[in-house]
C-alpha cells in the first residue's frame, strides 16, 4: 500500500460545503453499485404504488424515513466491502464475515421497507 499526505484540514464555514462535496462524491461512488440502483428503481415503483393508492402523507413520510435509511445502511455497506477489499485481498474468513454482516444490514432495512409497503397497501 502506498501512503498519500493528508490534505489540510478545513475549518470554519468552509467546513459546510467541504462536507457536501464529500456526501456528493458519496453518492457518485454509490452510484457505481447495482444493488444502489436496483434500491432506488424499487423505491421509486413503491413510491408510485403508495401514491396511486392514495397513500396519507405520515405513509409517505414513513416510507421516506424508511427508504433514506436504507440508501444509508446501502452506502455504509458499500463502504465495508471498499474498507475490506483494501486491507484483505485475498480471501479470508474475517472479510467474507464483514461483508456477510454488512448485507445482512441491508437485508434488514429491506425487510422493513417491504413490510411497510405491504402494509400500507393493504
Amino acid at each position: 500500500m502506498t501512503e498519500t499526505s493528508r490534505p489540510a484540514r478545513i475549518d470554519g464555514p468552509r467546513h459546510l460545503l467541504a462536507a457536501g462535496s464529500y456526501s456528493l462524491g458519496g453518492l457518485r461512488r454509490l452510484w457505481l453499485e447495482t444493488a444502489f440502483r436496483h434500491e432506488l428503481a424499487g423505491g421509486a415503483m413503491a413510491a408510485a404504488l403508495l401514491a396511486l393508492r392514495g397513500a396519507e402523507r405520515w405513509e409517505m413520510a414513513v416510507f421516506a424515513v424508511l427508504f433514506l435509511l436504507l440508501i444509508a445502511v446501502e452506502a455504509l455497506n458499500t463502504a465495508i466491502e471498499v474498507l475490506v477489499d483494501r486491507v484483505s485481498p485475498g480471501w479470508s474468513e474475517a472479510a467474507r464475515d464483514a461483508k456477510d454482516l454488512g448485507s445482512l444490514a441491508v437485508l434488514c432495512v429491506l425487510a422493513g421497507n417491504a413490510l411497510f409497503l405491504i402494509l400500507a397497501l393493504l
